[in-house]
């Protein structure tokens, strides 16, 4: 999994970038949580469910809502992706695939 972190407008955190074994890219947006001091509050998730953004692009044009991006930034989260290509899942993946996969029948 690789994840870039930058700031974003009115305080709030961008946080995008690749998770192998859900073979999706992910844009998390927090901010300071108004009630509980030294947390973070979600306030966008993508990227959660198998192949959910698929490409660099896709997930670059959620979080461009939220925040200046570097315009080297697709090619910085697809080298990411890239460099995972060869990757197998090991025993820990392989058990939660298979639990998120009965989960959901």
């Amino acid at each position: 999994m690789s994840r870039h972190t930058f700031p974003g407008r009115a305080g709030q955190t961008v946080n995008i970038g690749w998770d192998r074994p859900l073979a999706t890219f992910f844009v998390q947006i927090t901010r300071p949580h108004p009630t509980h001091k030294g947390e973070d509050e979600i306030i966008e998730w993508q990227g959660t469910d198998d192949g959910e953004l698929p490409t660099a692009a896709s997930a670059i044009a959620v979080a461009a809502a939220y925040g200046d991006l570097p315009a080297e930034l697709g090619a910085t989260l697809e080298t990411d992706r890239m460099k995972t290509l060869g990757q197998k899942d090991g025993p820990a993946q392989m058990a939660a695939r298979r639990f998120r996969h009965n989960d959901s029948q």
